[in-house]
């Protein structure tokens, strides 16, 4: 795999096991599985973050709940297929993992730098009490032609700045995972409470390189 690749997609997350092992899929003989995290921000608030390991990581037969880790990797997503539509199911892919015994330092517990391309029109709006938001989908390319879709968010200034950029722009983020409930309408009677992850944007630029 080529240096290139990884480069243009680096995480890296300190937090708390939450939960055990269940397994994700397998591939040429190797297991991989979910695990959540809990990620303090320095605000006090958590976020419970989805991390797939590899079974040549960590002995999955053990509970790791109560350790803190770090975990070094990739923000990746899949379309989970329901009925007729598809649903996007994000992830962080750990190739590094370490056991802490001691963190103190939440200004580090939760890094993540992107470069890829806009693959739909940003979404521009204003909240009711007038904070700017906007809403891009960056496509970060894998190696073997794949590509993850990485759903983020900007506010402020940043979000006037994204909500200027063209299908195919290429741009670098740097930020932080965040996870957010919401309610799934389901039908016109029933939701069910799910989890979103974005990216919550800190800096960007635009490269100036197209695809299209």
């Amino acid at each position: 795999m080529s240096e290139k690749m990884i480069e243009n997609n680096k995480v890296s997350v300190i937090g708390e096991v939450v939960t055990g092992f269940t397994f994700n899929h397998e591939v040429c003989g190797e297991g991989f599985y979910m695990m959540d995290i809990a990620v303090k921000r320095l605000s006090g608030q958590t976020d419970i973050l989805p991390l797939m390991v590899s079974e040549r990581l960590l002995d999955v037969h053990q509970d790791y709940s109560g350790s803190t880790i770090e975990a070094l990797g990739q923000f990746r997503s899949y379309n989970h297929h329901e009925g007729v539509k598809n649903r996007l199911v994000l992830s962080i892919f750990a190739r590094e993992v370490r056991f802490m015994e001691e963190f103190t330092d939440y200004t580090k517990t939760n890094q993540i730098f992107l470069d890829g391309y806009i693959c739909k029109p940003p979404v521009y709006r204003r909240t009711p009490l007038g904070r700017e938001i906007a809403d891009i989908l960056l496509a970060v390319n894998r190696p073997y032609g794949k590509s993850d879709y990485i759903p983020c968010i900007s506010w402020g200034r940043n979000a006037r700045y994204a909500s200027s950029f063209e299908v195919g722009a290429r741009v670098r983020i740097w930020g932080r995972i965040q996870s957010r409930e919401y309610m799934k309408q389901l039908n016109g009677t029933e939701s069910e409470k799910r989890i979103a992850y974005e990216v919550s944007i800190s800096r960007m630029e635009e490269v100036g390189d197209y695809v299209g």
